[in-house]
């Protein structure tokens, strides 16, 4: 499964040379920490999973001698291991820029990748290939430009349950946030597998 994981980035030797003027251009732009860990956690992935979808590398994986559960772990692990790289290169990058970050901006971009992968891997198994990335993509940007919108609507109409969580401990209210985010992943994982033994290739 580890030669799975590491064929994402051999196939992606081109894509990779420009993953760290990328990942600069969001800090030079002054963009959110958060920004940053975020989109430099979903370049390799979703790279991938663009690659297989035109290349129709499903065939060939289940050609191989590898279950369809393993192709599946090695998409949602190989996935938490090259966020935990870019996350890496990306702090690298912004302390060499002298931009500042906290763990709290790395966490939250942790959340946010994680919660945006369960959302969306099962997609690339549900929907006919050739359209998937580009939605995925397109439901990204679209998020990233209301994101701020609801968050301002949810304050303002859900004071109380705002206020509930706000009067709870940090830790007990980090620590639910962290259990919800990675319940929905292996919830993800379980739907795409399930979705995945079933499909035809």
């Amino acid at each position: 499964m580890f030669n799975l994981i590491r064929r994402d980035v051999i196939l992606q030797k081109r894509q990779l040379l420009f993953f760290i003027p990328f990942i600069l251009f969001f800090i030079v732009m002054n963009s959110h920490p958060v920004l940053t860990f975020l989109v430099a956690s979903i370049f390799i992935p979703f790279n991938a999973y663009a690659y297989d979808e035109k290349a129709e590398a499903n065939v060939l994986l289940n050609s191989l001698p590898y279950t369809r559960k393993e192709i599946i772990a090695s998409r949602y692990l190989g996935a938490i291991v090259y966020m935990i790289l870019a996350i890496a290169l990306s702090s690298l990058a912004l302390w060499l820029l002298d931009k500042p970050f906290t763990i709290k901006d790395i966490a939250f971009g942790i959340g946010l990748f994680l919660s945006f992968s369960a959302l969306t891997f099962p997609m690339f198994y549900i929907f006919k290939q050739g359209y998937i990335f580009t939605i995925v993509l397109i439901s990204f940007l679209v998020l990233a430009g209301i994101g701020p919108s609801i968050v301002l609507y949810l304050k303002d109409n859900l004071t109380p349950l705002i206020d509930f969580s706000l009067n709870l401990p940090l830790q007990a209210l980090y620590t639910g946030a962290a259990l919800s985010v990675l319940t929905g992943y292996v919830i993800s994982w379980i739907v795409s597998q399930v979705i995945y033994q079933k499909k035809a290739f």
